[in-house]
């Protein structure tokens, strides 16, 4: 009897030549780092060097954040992956009456350039690769960034690293937005402009199904909205003026790895051939690397569980390894305890050592491909492949991406699959152990990382010596030059030179993306479709 994959594709308990007919491996296969990059973006992939092995963190204060990022160095780690608070992932500083409670919580704080230079003390950003999951105060957080590696010398033409800057999925799935869709893509172009000129070797941000599928999404919905999206970017920027082949190498993307290994798989490769074909007939694209789907991969933290955590350990190696079979360019291995608190020093370190692991004590990156040819993959990579398109085809028939998220088609299509699941669960239709079966009759005690609430007044403190301490006339003449950019048509001003204008006064987050607030209003979600 067949099964069906998470995004009801029928699964067959057996696949032969039959399942791929009219098939043509030269026109959907290709070469590794060849068009349509089914098998790969680069030739070699990981038989040259392995994926790099990021490590999501970050917590409290800066400067414990900044111990946990020298830990993690010192351990191997190959990328740094900055996760930051709520109040700064929405633009308010750690004194304002919505952060309270929250300050430091699921991030590090970061509300100035003070803050910024404690987070990166002792490391050489000419030296390490930094991704920051910031959304809708993205241009913020990469400008302090550039602020810091100035202090310490270092060229912004040096730096490497990826901001997320993907605010479209936010209204879908995340809520961590600011403003109205159209002055946020006005900013995501100024950002594309601004790093041309600026920092051409930074990823200017990556489209995220992660938060898609954490939020319920399948696998089909999760690379259909993000590929969606990514559309929706490059016409923004194709609008303002630039050139496909000026910005496109520069895009990444971010998905999840599920335990569902062989869809997954099937997934990542039926992304890079859907997106590659979009570059190049939709978009004309040129340059071979604008076709080139480049990301990186999270493991599931939506299914890790509270019960019996230690077999989250056997859950991340099983979603990694399906990352690693996908082809993904980066990897970021969750804890085991994630579902119960922050990682521990033990807990991350374990996490990376997987990663390690798959990398030197397996053959996974002996060859370029392993599944290529697989009767089971590559008509699952089809029909992945062709249910995603169909989904991109509904978009568009109600006038794309954004237009979709203005009448809440997206999210309303995540939340039927979210509850579709959960009724699988509580039913029993969907196993996962130590939760609706194989449980223990009593929990084994477990001992959690817990955030010091004290750091939240610590971090009022220091926000009060800045505004006593700065040049308060310079500060308030460098946020209305932010409202006159901001105000400007886009043609006109790039908002983002003010604003590194006004953090290097010493301005802050909360006040910039205030001052933001004053001329592009903020969002107010709708109902779903």
């Amino acid at each position: 009897m067949a099964r069906e994959s998470e995004s009801g594709l029928p699964i067959e308990p057996v696949y032969g030549p039959d399942a791929l007919a009219d098939w043509d491996p030269g026109e959907r296969l290709g070469e590794p780092g060849g068009y349509p990059y089914t098998r790969g973006v680069y030739p070699t992939m990981y038989t040259g060097r392995p994926w790099t092995m990021r490590q999501y963190a970050g917590f409290g204060t800066a400067a414990e954040s900044n111990a946990r990022y020298r830990q993690l160095i010192e351990h191997g780690t190959t990328g740094l992956s900055v996760a930051f608070d709520l109040p700064t992932q929405m633009g308010h500083d750690s004194d304002a009456p919505l952060a309270h409670g929250e300050v430091g919580k699921v991030g590090v704080a970061v509300d100035s350039i003070e803050d910024m230079r404690l987070l990166f003390d002792g490391i050489p950003l000419d030296r390490v690769s930094t991704s920051m999951t910031i959304n809708a105060p993205a241009a913020l957080l990469l400008l302090l960034y550039q602020l810091v590696a100035e202090e310490q010398g270092v060229s912004a033409d040096r730096l490497t690293g990826t901001i997320q800057n993907d605010v479209l999925k936010e209204y879908i799935a995340r809520g961590t937005y600011i403003f109205p869709p159209a002055p946020s893509l006005r900013l995501t172009a100024d950002i594309f402009r601004y790093c041309k000129a600026e920092l051409p070797r930074w990823n200017t941000i990556s489209i995220s199904g992660y938060h898609m599928a954490e939020a319920g999404a399948t696998p089909v919905q999760e690379i259909a909205f993000t590929l969606a999206n990514a559309v929706a970017y490059v016409r923004t920027a194709i609008a303002a003026g630039m050139d496909v082949d000026a910005f496109a190498p520069r895009l990444s993307f971010f998905f999840v790895a599920r335990t569902t290994l062989l869809e997954e798989i099937a997934k990542f490769r039926a992304a890079r051939r859907i997106w590659a074909k979009v570059m190049r007939e939709e978009f004309a694209a040129a340059d071979p690397r604008s076709w080139m789907l480049r990301f990186h991969t999270q493991t599931a933290g939506v299914q890790l569980t509270a019960q019996q955590p230690e077999v989250n350990l056997v859950r991340v190696a099983v979603q990694a390894l399906g990352a690693v079979l996908g082809g993904t360019q980066s990897l970021h291995t969750n804890a085991f305890d994630e579902a119960i608190a922050l990682p521990t020093d033990t807990s991350a370190r374990l996490a990376l050592r997987t990663q390690q692991v798959l990398a030197h004590e397996t053959d996974v990156t002996a060859t370029v491909d392993p599944f290529a040819g697989s009767y089971a993959m590559e008509s699952l990579t089809d029909e992945v492949e062709a249910a995603a398109l169909a989904l991109m085809r509904r978009i568009e028939d109600l006038g794309g991406a954004v237009a979709a998220i203005e009448r809440g088609f997206q999210k309303g299509e995540i939340e039927e699959s979210a509850y579709r699941t959960a009724r699988q669960t509580e039913e029993g239709d969907r196993v996962v152990v130590g939760v609706n079966r194989f449980r223990l009759a009593q929990e084994e005690p477990y001992a959690p990382l817990r955030v010091d609430p004290a750091i939240e007044a610590a971090q009022v403190r220091r926000l009060a010596r800045l505004r006593a301490e700065r040049d308060a006339e310079a500060v308030d003449g460098a946020l209305a030059a932010v409202r006159r950019a901001a105000a400007a048509r886009p043609e006109d001003a790039n908002v983002l030179y003010p604003m590194k204008e006004a953090l290097a006064a010493r301005a802050t987050i909360g006040e910039v993306c205030g001052a933001l607030r004053e001329v592009w209003g903020t969002h107010v979600p709708v109902d779903a479709f």
